[in-house]
């Protein structure tokens, strides 16, 4: 015997001692139970440790561990307020003195009743544990074992349906089924008790029968006539109508179909065998309908595009593969059904059911040439329509359905081989997956097409997020469904199941649906009613106060924030998180924080200074690192600029805050502008200045006190250069007010005969020669010059060029 296995026997009995101590202190009650847990919890050890039962065996077993650990489960989380409580109270009291120290009585007498209340408490938590653990271990191993068991079955081999020694077999297992079930029914007939009983319940056999058959006769003419009438209610031309007209064409002859069955269990004449064929019969119908319903969405569709996708005669095709396939699933079930009723042997039951395989992958693979030619027609194979709509969720869904017909066509081949049950386990999977992800898609087009006639989007509906969402949440749905299809248990789901509702512990915090959905729900009407409080700020309350809208927006904005912040809290608090845990893991996270998120925390923090100092506000005129526009935004993080060539700039909240801004209209919106105009040298300078003076002081935005100036600045190059200074009483006019100004000016300069100079160059050679030839070097070395450059060019000279090419 291992070391590792001597100390689990060790830690087993401590752990029975110490859980035997422990249910001396419970009550009557709650010890027979303990008992009997422990009796079915070793009964359970020594059935696994065989492993001789049976599946059925198995499952019942689990079923009756599984009710103890919910019972248990449910017990470890009881009292867990009033064992805090206690715990806190006991710590209050301090800690318990030392040997040769005393305490006061009444203190010690209250130490002592607190101690006896947390046990009492404390017990069934402790003891619970321990066989919820245990339980939880046994239903494990289980699962183990079938599953085990399920995937040696999957992977057996038995004998080949292309053996021709077992078909005369086979044949006549069959005949013998039909003649069993014909001389029941016979037997029946004869019988003097079933005559009784015909005559008694034959008004009620017949009413049964005639309503049935009406059903089926005419479910077709009352959908259409429920059809016309919802029409008249609204909403023609988006097909939703259409849909519920669909449902109502297999509910009510499925509703016949049920009339039908029941009339003939009032007969009584199937005998045992007809019976449980009987029973199935609503089931089959159900599948027959189902299929046809899908085949008829597929003709709807491929109409209401004018047979853009699949011509008519394939949508005929596709309509009778679909029927076809629904016929295999219930030809499959009776085989399954026969072999539970004759109890036939393996040959027999791969003879029979091999025809069935491979005329659904024959069908698979129909169905996959004619949605390849319809993909052909319709043109989403090839060029912008495929690389658009065969991204993402698309190409993983064309991916699965290309698959799934694999699988099915590949069964055949398994089955030749013996592999009976694999194939099984592929093709008939498939086949429900296929048709699955059908009826998920149509749904999904119903759905969105209700809402584009609600919201009044019609068929921009389809690309909405509400399309999308939507579409994910019917794929979550149907995933017990396809795990069902594929071979999951129903324990094993349900298992998953109660586990998710138990919870997830990440970092000290217990994270299940019930709490999750609760904080979801608060934090919701916390958010709702924020946003509703901003609405009323913004269009109400602060509309009639004096502030500016810059300070309306940053308390709009501040509101949300804190409301928000709030509506976190509460809605953390009220879910049960224990804050503690979750400071631990906002700890950890500070660290990825401080490296990886710095730069978004400083923007936030920027932004958050912004709004309380206010140094720009909404629709204020700003200039920051070279981008001039009009403030349109600040929110926590960015600040959106529109230019003035109507783009929005967005602008970081730390460049606003460590960055040189210009705010030219912060507090008010007077400011100066300059508008600088030259004259030519030799004119009156006074008279240029009474001139711009007078131009200002004309323009209907520049105000009187302070009273525009003209300043003779300098002179300059090629002009005598002056300004006009000028304050406006909206400086958002600046551009419009210089541009008057300057038409004013060039007016009154033309009137006055004041000349407005081009800028002159005076451009030197240093080699003249390289323009006269031989005959000019001569003579400028004869005649040198001693004051003056060799040769001297002016702007005229050189046609017009400038000196700035040289």
């Amino acid at each position: 015997m291992t070391m590792g296995r001597v100390l689990r026997y060790l830690l087993t009995a401590l752990l029975l001692l110490t859980a035997s101590a422990l249910s001396a202190q419970l009550t009557d009650e709650s010890r027979a139970y303990y008992d009997r847990w422990v009796r079915t919890a070793e009964r359970a050890e020594e059935v696994i440790k065989l492993n001789r039962a049976s599946q059925a065996a198995f499952e019942q077993l689990r079923a009756e561990v599984r009710s103890y650990r919910d019972t248990f489960n449910r017990v470890r989380g009881e009292n867990s307020d009033r064992i805090k409580t206690l715990e806190a109270q006991i710590a209050a009291l301090g800690p318990k003195p030392g040997d040769g120290e005393s305490e006061a009585e009444d203190i010690a007498r209250l130490r002592t009743h607190l101690n006896e209340q947390l046990a009492k408490l404390t017990v069934p938590r402790i003891i619970s544990e321990e066989a919820y653990s245990r339980a939880n271990g046994l239903i494990n191993e289980i699962d183990r074992i079938v599953r085990a068991r399920d995937t040696k079955e999957l992977l057996k081999r038995g004998p080949s349906p292309l053996n021709p020694e077992y078909w005369p077999d086979a044949w006549k297992d069959i005949k013998q089924a039909m003649t069993a079930l014909a001389n029941e029914v016979a037997f029946n007939m004869r019988s003097d008790v079933v005559r009784e009983r015909l005559k008694s319940n034959g008004p009620g056999i017949l009413l049964l029968s005639v309503v049935g058959l009406v059903f089926l006769a005419r479910g077709r003419r009352w959908s259409e006539q429920a059809g016309d009438f919802l029409r008249s209610l609204g909403g023609v031309g988006t097909g939703v109508w259409s849909f519920v007209v669909s449902l109502l064409r297999i509910l009510i002859p499925w509703v016949g179909v049920m009339f039908l069955v029941q009339s003939l269990e009032m007969m009584d004449i199937t005998g045992l065998r007809g019976a449980l064929i009987l029973e199935q019969v609503p089931y089959w119908a159900a599948a027959i309908l189902y299929f046809n319903w899908i085949g008829r969405q597929v003709f709807l569709f491929n109409a209401g595009t004018g047979f853009r996708y699949l011509s008519q005669s394939q949508v005929r095709v596709t309509r009778l593969c679909v029927d076809l396939l629904a016929v295999m699933l219930v030809l499959h079930d009776l085989i399954v059904l026969f072999e539970r009723l004759e109890n036939i042997p393996e040959a027999t039951r791969a003879v029979t059911g091999f025809p069935i395989i491979v005329m659904t992958a024959l069908l698979l693979l129909r169905l996959q040439r004619v949605r390849a030619q319809g993909q052909v027609k319709g043109g989403t194979v090839d060029g912008a329509e495929a690389a658009r709509g065969g991204a993402g969720f698309s190409r993983l869904v064309e991916f699965l359905r290309r698959a799934l017909y694999l699988l099915g066509i590949a069964s055949p081949v398994l089955a030749m081989f013996g592999y009976n049950n694999a194939a099984e386990a592929l093709v008939y999977p498939a086949v429900k997956t296929l048709a699955l992800i059908a009826a998920l898609v149509i749904v999904q087009r119903f759905l969105t097409n209700v809402y584009g006639w609600l919201t009044r989007k019609g068929d921009e509906a389809g690309d909405s997020l509400f399309s999308v969402i939507l579409g994910f949440l019917l794929a979550i749905l149907a995933l017990p469904l396809l795990a069902l299809y594929w071979g999951a248990r129903e324990a094993e789901l349900t298992e998953i199941w109660s586990r998710i509702m138990m919870g997830f512990d990440i970092g000290g915090v217990v994270i299940s649906p019930s709490n999750f959905l609760t904080f979801a729900l608060v934090f919701a009407i916390g958010y709702t009613v924020t946003r509703l409080l901003q609405g009323g700020l913004r269009n109400s309350l602060l509309p009639k106060t004096r502030l500016d809208p810059g300070g309306q927006n940053a308390i709009v904005a501040g509101t949300g924030y804190l409301g928000i912040f709030l509506a976190a809290l509460l809605a953390i608090t009220t879910a049960g998180f224990d804050l503690s845990s979750l400071a631990i893991v906002a700890g950890a996270l500070s660290v990825g924080i401080g490296f990886g998120l710095q730069t978004i925390v400083s923007n936030f923090v920027s932004g958050i200074i912004l709004l309380i100092e206010r140094p720009i506000s909404k629709g204020d005129w700003i200039d920051v690192n070279g981008k001039m526009g009009y403030v349109r935004d600040i929110s926590v993080r960015s600040t959106r600029i529109e230019t003035f060539d109507r783009t929005d700039v967005i602008i970081p909240n730390s460049d606003l805050i460590s960055g040189s801004v210009t705010n030219y209209t912060r507090g008010n919106t007077v400011g100066r502008v300059i508008v600088p105009v030259g004259v030519a040298y030799g004119t009156d300078t006074r008279k240029v200045e009474t001139i711009l003076r007078e131009i200002a002081e004309a323009h209907p935005m520049v105000l009187a006190n302070p009273a525009p100036s003209v300043v003779f600045q300098r002179f300059g190059a090629d002009s005598l250069d002056f300004e006009i200074r000028a304050i406006l009483r909206d400086v958002n006019w600046a551009l419009s007010v210089k541009s008057d100004m300057n038409h004013e000016i060039n007016r009154r300069f033309v009137e006055e005969g004041i000349e407005i100079p081009f800028a002159q160059r005076d451009i030197w050679l240093r080699n003249p020669e390289a323009l006269s030839g031989t005959a000019a070097a001569t003579q400028a070395a004869v005649e040198p010059t001693t004051e003056t450059p060799p040769a001297m060019l002016t702007e005229t000279d050189m046609d017009g060029g400038t000196g700035d090419d040289y």
